[in-house]
């Protein structure tokens, strides 16, 4: 990869975001400043690892599913092709078909005009459970989309976190994509290896791909 021109599609973590309803909401702060220490100022967060711009690992939604220690870091690096469907109010594979899908690895769904970290949307993008199926047809091993979750809020089943797991589709949620134009970028977002985990906070960034 060249060097430079990312560009960071990332909720910044920062005190009084918007969380998940119910959810542990995201807190920092020093434990014990320089000052105390007298060498170092020390910090602490206490948050929900679906907090902002996040990867949902499979164990999220079910209970046999891999943890976060357990995926692949391939998954969250390459290639990734933006996809503009902010004219829909639900997405599926009627919608998705209407765009070239070949030989992308990564889809990221530009699917809201604004994105603001400090509100939680009253209503978002649905996404079709017979979007899972498709993308596994097309080879698409992530889905990266703009909004808080693939389901809707009120959402118990699932279905959709149910579709893309068992296509072998990874999710991450919550990207910032408003100042992207559609097109192939060169991709990164990793999250933290914790053992066990559900999911985890990430930073994304984009460029432009040669």
């Amino acid at each position: 990869m060249k060097e430079g021109n990312w560009m960071d599609i990332t909720q910044p973590l920062k005190n009084g975001m918007a969380n998940w309803p119910g959810d542990t909401p995201f807190e920092f702060g020093l434990s014990a400043t320089k000052e105390e220490t007298g060498s170092a100022n020390i910090g602490r967060m206490t948050t929900s690892l679906h907090i902002g711009t996040h990867a949902d690992a499979p164990f999220h939604f079910d209970e046999n599913g891999k943890q976060l220690h357990e995926m692949n870091p391939d998954v969250y690096i390459g290639k990734a092709r933006v996809v503009d469907v902010t004219r829909f109010s639900s997405v599926g594979r009627e919608e998705l078909e209407r765009f070239d899908l070949d030989g992308a690895r990564r889809l990221l769904l530009k699917t809201s005009v604004r994105n603001d970290p400090m509100t939680f949307p009253e209503d978002y993008t649905e996404l079709r459970p017979d979007i899972g199926p498709l993308l596994k047809e097309k080879g698409i091993i992530l889905l990266g989309i703009d909004i808080p979750s693939v389901d809707l809020i009120h959402s118990k089943e699932l279905a959709t976190h149910h579709s893309l797991g068992e296509a072998g589709v990874c999710i991450i949620e919550n990207l910032m994509l408003e100042k992207v134009q559609p097109g192939d970028y060169e991709f990164i977002a990793l999250p933290l290896a914790i053992h066990g985990a559900d999911g985890s906070p990430v930073r994304a960034v984009i460029r432009p791909a040669e």
